[in-house]
């Protein structure tokens, strides 16, 4: 369900006090309610919809319909990094494997999908990580897949790392499956 909103404006541009009413002009969105706008996507694409109060009509806008997520998987959870011996007077810079979700959804691929990573390092050593290429990521259209790695900065070694991965639907509850949880072991 989807529930536009809009404003009508006088010729200067001010809001004025008028119901609008509402259409779509494709079959892959049904507006249920044509006074509150409340909608209802058919299929996963794009579709126009438009408001119109007396005989003033809006521009038609363009609403994504998106595949409906189903769940999400880590694709593996666990990754062993061997940070390499260097000389004294330089520091390890390692870099894990990818650490990857995959997201599913009713209807389609669910491309473009906000997934977002965090981490906890065990023991609490003061080591520098990072999330590369950074802590928010989006899946991919053409598999539903999200990564990112782990890089081990310049500093002390800590045992491990845990890092989570979270989706969420666009209202805000997690989408089943979350969070996945993934491991990140260093070795010397």
């Amino acid at each position: 369900m989807f529930r536009p909103s809009g404003r009508a404006l006088n010729g200067l541009g001010d809001s004025v006090q008028a119901q609008l009413y509402w259409s779509s002009f494709d079959t892959t969105l049904t507006v249920l309610d044509s006074a509150t706008g409340v909608s209802l996507a058919n299929a996963v694409g794009t579709a126009r919809l438009q408001a119109r109060t007396g005989r003033l009509f809006s521009n038609p806008e363009v609403v994504n319909i998106l595949a409906r997520l189903d769940s999400i998987r880590a694709v593996e959870t666990r990754d062993t990094v061997f940070v390499s011996p260097v000389p004294p007077d330089t520091a390890a810079d390692s870099l894990s494997d990818s650490l990857r979700v995959q997201a599913y959804a009713l209807g389609g691929i669910p491309g473009g999908r906000r997934v977002v990573y965090a981490f906890a390092i065990f023991p609490d050593t003061g080591a520098v990580v990072t999330l590369v290429p950074n802590d928010t990521v989006f899946t991919s259209s053409a598999t539903g897949i999200a990564a990112v790695r782990v890089r081990l900065l310049p500093g002390p070694i800590p045992d491990s790392v845990v890092v989570t991965a979270t989706m969420r639907h666009v209202n805000g509850t997690v989408v089943p499956g979350s969070p996945q949880t993934f491991v990140v072991e260093f070795r010397r």
